[in-house]
């Protein structure tokens, strides 16, 4: 097959939805299908080509004002078309049998050229972007409450704890954001295929859009290369002063990542161990201050490139995972359970369908739970090996790259066998 992947970010510089895109195109490569990557370059300004791992990756220039929501409308409305003629020519010249958009910026883009050019279009969905336009589904993210549904007034409660004392500046943005919501849903709801990265999302989805209610939603993890992770963490140096024994978090300090909660986690549990953070984000300096404040041994690196990364996962005693957002499917978690680091994690979301409760690492419902499987672990040696290689022999059984990709081509096939062998018509003038 020929494939095209239009997508919001590609490494080396990219997160979670970045490597889990490079993970399905290198593993699709492997298995002989030519893949085309685009991804729209709003930080180049004339069209370039990247290149990593043999990914010519391309970028064609695009622009967004830094302003509030205009910022915001030049990198959705503006940007679906503009970017979707582009992606026309491609998917002729390149006689494209799959169009496949991997996040909210290169999604709708995507369907829209596939359905101009009559060629098959699966979406992967791997945050709440559909159905909330801060993406998170929290109303207010300093105390993790969930929304209940979207309203033009929960909206206008959303904007309080994001827009700090001008946040009623933001009220007659509102219709705009409504509209932008529904735009993407529809265009969402004109993929063939939705592929959502956990059952807790795919729920979600269903839920909160009524659009989406009889479009085809299937369940596919992320996936992850267990062998190439395992080894490139083997391989890498340490990069702290000593390997003694320490905690790990790693993520952006947001509030969606309970990064405060860490603290807390901490100072109940009195880890004596250190506690070292792989991030960066707003919260750093709060994070830092009250670390100070409490007198924990904390070690904020900021963010990492890949090797340096893989070496604090691979020396870790225990990763803390404390989010206070509905997790879709964290890629931190599945890199982590690849590596074989035992984990203390908040039951979040599609969380539990990477950590299994006592078999590879330790599910919490509160913050006071979270501190007693921190605890837990740091007393008992024996428990953090057996829920180490628990959590890598699931890596490997439901994650693992091979098997993960292998229902995406198989997805791909049958959708391209449902529409028969009608030649594809040309795009429209």
């Amino acid at each position: 097959m020929r494939i095209l992947i239009v997508t919001d970010a590609f490494p080396p510089q990219a997160g979670g939805s970045g490597w889990s895109t490079y993970e399905l195109a290198r593993t699709l490569r492997a298995r002989g299908h030519v893949i085309i990557v685009v991804r729209p370059g709003f930080d180049v300004s004339t069209p370039e080509v990247a290149t990593y791992d043999g990914f010519d990756v391309r970028q064609p220039a695009l622009w967004a004002p830094p302003i509030p929501f205009v910022r915001n409308y030049f990198k959705n409305e503006r940007l679906y078309e503009r970017l979707s003629r582009t992606l026309e020519a491609i998917v002729v010249d390149q006689q494209i049998d799959v169009v496949h958009g991997q996040h909210l910026l290169s999604g709708p883009a995507a369907i829209r050229a596939a359905r101009r050019t009559g060629t098959v279009s699966v979406c992967t969905v791997r945050d709440y972007w559909p159905v909330c336009y801060w993406s998170d589904v929290l109303i207010d993210p300093p105390s993790a409450r969930v929304c209940p549904g979207c309203s033009a007034a929960r909206m206008a409660t959303c904007m309080k704890p994001r827009g700090g004392r001008l946040w009623p500046i933001g009220l007659p943005a509102i219709p705009y954001m409504r509209a932008n919501l529904r735009t993407k849903q529809r265009a969402l709801a004109a993929a063939d295929a939705i592929v959502a990265v956990s059952h807790r999302l795919a729920a979600e989805l269903r839920a909160r859009a009524a659009e989406l209610l009889t479009s085809r939603i299937d369940v596919i993890p992320n996936p992850v290369d267990v062998a190439g992770i395992r080894a490139d963490a083997a391989a890498a140096p340490f990069p702290g002063s000593s390997p003694g024994p320490y905690a790990l978090f790693v993520g952006k300090l947001a509030p969606n990542k309970g990064v405060l909660r860490l603290l807390d986690v901490v100072r109940t549990a009195r880890l004596d161990w250190p506690v070292v953070v792989v991030g960066d984000g707003p919260l750093r300096g709060a994070l830092e201050a009250q670390a100070k404040a409490l007198g924990i041994n904390l070690h904020v690196t900021g963010w990492l490139d890949r090797p340096r990364v893989l070496g604090w996962f691979r020396h870790a005693s225990l990763l803390v995972f404390p989010s206070a957002w509905p997790e879709p499917f964290s890629r931190v978690l599945l890199e982590a359970s690849a590596v074989g680091i035992p984990i203390a994690a908040m039951d979040t979301g599609g969380t539990s369908e990477i950590v299994v409760d006592g078999v590879t690492g330790l599910l919490a419902e509160d913050v006071p739970a979270l501190a007693a499987a921190v605890s837990r672990l740091r007393a008992d040696a024996d428990l953090r090996v057996q829920l180490g290689l628990g959590a890598t022999r699931h890596a490997c059984e439901r994650f693992d790259s091979a098997a993960v990709v292998a229902r995406v081509e198989a997805l791909y096939s049958e959708l391209i066998e449902a529409r028969g062998a009608s030649p594809r018509p040309a795009p429209r003038p």
